[in-house]
């Protein structure tokens, strides 16, 4: 996966694209843009796109997630930025990847 964000994470931190908070319910409402806001906040599911140089190096991990793969990660974990591309993207520590999710 192309990082076009123009965010590189350095040591441990990786770089994730957070799920899209969706616009409308499954029954076609709209969600208001509080709650739309707050469920951006609270995503815990995204698309690995970079990680640092000494990422995932714990010779602890069993299975080393790779960019590309949807992972899960503790809720409100690292902070949000903006990439020059104009998307929101989630810069963590590595160890706050909880899972890999299979598509």
């Amino acid at each position: 996966m192309e990082n076009t964000s123009g965010i590189h994470p350095v040591e441990y931190k990786v770089l994730i694209k957070p799920e899209k908070v969706k616009e409308k319910t499954s029954g076609g409402l709209f969600i208001p843009d509080v709650r739309k806001d707050k469920d951006k906040y609270a995503t815990v599911r995204g698309r690995l796109i970079e990680c640092g140089a000494i990422a995932f190096t714990d010779p602890d991990w069993l299975e080393r997630p790779k960019p590309g793969q949807l992972v899960l990660y503790d809720r409100y974990a690292g902070g949000l930025q903006q990439g020059i591309d104009g998307e929101e993207y989630r810069v963590i520590n590595d160890k706050e990847i909880c899972a890999i999710l299979e598509e």
